[in-house]
């Protein structure tokens, strides 16, 4: 009896597992038909328009090696095909995770094709923009690193931690009232699936952090820097949750 209960018991938390993994939505679903045909819809998604700026960089000699980014990795079709989801990662030469604008800028100083992009600049967000549209479609993996956890368990704590002057955390919105609305704009999950993404209110678009900037702002906090290791940890949170949902750089948001 007690291992039919035992048996019960273990099918019953597995199903709701599974359960719980299947309600996770990705931020488009909470947008309206048009804005969701927008992104679907390569011709008319404006995102796009990034990813060709990132291709010309891309294939454009840099710096004073005159080196472009395909004369180390060759055709990114390829070369770049599930990289986007697989960052925020470790880098052992800083002992400290890196996301992809990071990662960026480290090979530009490598290959002294110097001075560092500006992260929310043209150059860096099409370039983000043209290597995350290389694993559209594929599953958010973030690293298997033991070395990873401490940075991940920050970014929990910054996403739980109330702050500024409204009081409010990350969770409060995105879990507690993911779905609902926040004056007219829809509450998402929190899951970074689409990013660098084309926000129509910036009319641009735009990274992750400049996403977290903004949710800083709009409770009254002071914004972390970009690039800081607050941001940096709470991407490696997210991306850790949105762990095997699709990739869908460049997505389109209101």
């Amino acid at each position: 009896m007690w291992r039919n209960a035992r048996i019960a018991l273990a099918v019953a938390l597995t199903t709701t597992c599974a359960a719980a993994q299947d309600a996770r939505k990705s931020g488009s679903a909470y947008m309206g038909p048009d804005t969701q045909a927008m992104q679907a819809d390569d011709q008319a998604n404006p995102g796009m328009l990034s990813a060709l700026d990132g291709e010309a960089l891309w294939n454009a000699p840099q710096g004073v090696t005159g080196k472009s980014c395909a004369s180390c990795h060759g055709d990114a079709t390829t070369s770049m095909k599930g990289v986007a989801a697989r960052y925020p990662a470790f880098d052992a030469a800083h002992g400290a995770p890196v996301d992809l604008a990071g990662r960026i800028n480290l090979c530009r100083e490598a290959n002294q094709q110097a001075p560092a992009l500006s992260r929310e600049g043209r150059e860096a967000i099409g370039l983000a923009t043209y290597i995350g549209l290389q694993s559209r479609g594929m599953p958010v993996a973030p690293p298997d690193d033991a070395r990873l956890a401490p940075f991940r368990q920050k970014g929990q704590a910054l996403y739980t931690q109330r702050m500024g002057q409204l009081n409010f955390s990350c969770a409060q919105c995105h879990d507690d009232n993911a779905g609902g609305h926040l004056g007219a704009a829809p509450i998402p999950q929190a899951h970074p699936t689409g990013y660098p993404l084309y926000r129509l209110e910036w009319q641009a678009t735009g990274s992750l952090q400049r996403r977290f900037r903004n949710c800083m702002a709009g409770v009254r906090a002071e914004p972390f820097s970009y690039g800081s290791a607050e941001f940096i940890a709470l991407e490696l949170y997210l991306m850790d949750r949105a762990k095997g949902m699709a990739v869908e750089t460049p997505a389109v948001r209101p």
